[in-house]
């Protein structure tokens, strides 16, 4: 009798799945072990596994569709057999998450006043999917552009903007093939110009348009709403001398970031210094490595950090394990691989969840100051700005020319005071001002 495959459930928190591609067609023979198809979730596309061993009878769900949780994906059996009739999927209920790793750090600006409490968001039944053809229409402009994860790297390297890529694949997804055809194309020259045009100063700046809300926004939407109607943030900031970190990066970089990586070559980044200070500082300040449980307060032994990466759809917080026993070469190292997974949208779950502490940074923006909302169930995230040159005033009563960074730690009110939260500023302080420190653990 011929097997129904079902959407698994690939994250703790998906309710709904977007099938990218069929690896698999209709009379193909399939093994167990064997990749069925790919899925776009809330958090990565990610492979289906298949456990029935036989030839796929009938695909369910068009490459494009939209697909629930236990809604049937496609049957698997003998060949010949008779093909059975799609059941009607389970309704789906959104489970409420244990916690918020993806979308954490999506910033929200520095309060002057406690905003009214809002309501809590009433639990609703899942809409029903929504199917695309191949031969259905692309989306609209200023909708999400719907691209491989190889078509997006690819456009990124060859500075292809996908707005204005005609996707041939599946319900108008843009694949490899159509980046490199626009790649080919000939550019417009550019008009000479000594900076820059600007082409009006009046009108609309575009047309209005109703965006789809992408299944990886839909979850930072509710996340952060339960995040800021459930847990008591307050804010505390400092402001860091960055000269002699800049001094330090910049000497071995000089000295490393020619050498190949087998000869202990590479480039640190600001913001991998940030990562190793925080784990430093939680080291002497332990209290705000912990979560809140309701009926106890569980303090973390290790530290699992997580720090954000931005994406086209929103935002990911892939997570460092065991970041306290792992040096600022091994912490550099496992970031830029975490930040490629993430910008590929190829992290798994178990990359995305358990962190004890997060760390956002937004520097490179050029934002000098903001305070991240929590990512449950840590009790506190760290928010990085940018490095400013600006007057200060030295040791000996000299205004001149200083690097200052300002950093803030969102608290979770419930698990730490202002007074710890001071103390691990004050702890990421001392490290960062004297960053020789960071190369000795």
């Amino acid at each position: 009798m011929a097997e129904i495959i079902e959407m698994p459930k690939l994250s703790d928190t998906m309710t709904v799945g977007t099938l990218v591609k069929w690896l698999k067609k209709e009379g193909d023979k399939v093994a167990s072990g064997e990749m069925l198809c790919e899925v776009e979730t809330d958090k990565a596309t990610m492979e289906v596994e298949n456990f029935v061993a036989g030839v796929v009878l009938k695909h369910y769900v068009p490459a494009g569709g939209q697909v629930p949780v236990g809604a049937p994906m496609c049957a698997i059996g003998k060949p010949g057999e008779a093909i059975p009739d799609a059941p009607a999927a389970a309704p789906v209920k959104a489970a409420a998450p244990k916690s918020a790793e993806q979308g954490a750090g999506n910033e929200e600006k520095k309060p002057q006043t406690q905003p009214a409490p809002v309501p809590a968001a009433k639990p609703v039944a899942a809409p029903a999917p929504k199917l695309e053809t191949a031969n259905s229409k692309p989306e609209t402009a200023g909708a999400r552009i719907k691209a491989s994860p190889l078509a997006k790297k690819l456009a990124e390297e060859k500075g292809v903007s996908l707005a204005g890529v005609a996707g041939s694949g599946p319900g108008g997804r843009i694949v490899r093939a159509d980046v490199i055809s626009a790649a080919s194309q000939p550019k417009p020259a550019a008009a000479a110009s000594s900076g820059p045009t600007i082409t009006s100063l009046s009108g609309p700046i575009g047309e209005d348009q109703a965006v789809p809300v992408s299944n990886m926004r839909a979850t930072i939407a509710r996340r952060l709403l339960e995040s800021t109607n459930g847990i008591p943030h307050f804010y505390v900031e400092i402001e860091i001398d960055a000269g002699p970190l800049a001094d330090l990066r910049e000497g071995l970089n000089n000295a490393l970031g020619n050498l190949p990586p087998e000869k202990g070559g590479g480039k640190f980044t600001v913001n991998d210094f940030i990562l190793k200070a925080s784990v430093e500082a939680l080291r002497r300040v332990p209290n705000v490595n912990s979560s809140w449980q309701g009926e106890t307060i569980q303090r973390h032994g290790s530290v699992h950090l997580a720090f954000g990466v931005a994406i086209e759809d929103g935002l990911l917080t892939p997570v460092i394990r065991n970041a306290d026993s792992k040096s600022l070469r091994q912490i550099a190292a496992e970031a830029k691989e975490l930040i490629g997974k993430a910008r590929a949208k190829k992290l798994t779950p178990a990359e995305m969840s358990g962190s004890t502490f997060t760390v956002t940074n937004l520097g490179m923006f050029g934002v000098t100051g903001f305070y991240g909302i929590i990512n449950p169930p840590n009790a506190g995230i760290l928010s990085v700005g940018a490095t400013l040159v600006k007057p200060v005033v030295n040791a000996e009563g000299q205004i001149v020319a200083g690097k200052r960074m300002t950093v803030g730690i969102s608290g979770d009110h419930r698990v730490i005071d202002g007074a710890a939260a001071a103390q691990f500023l004050a702890a990421l302080k001392i490290v960062l001002e004297t960053p020789a420190l960071l190369l000795l653990s």
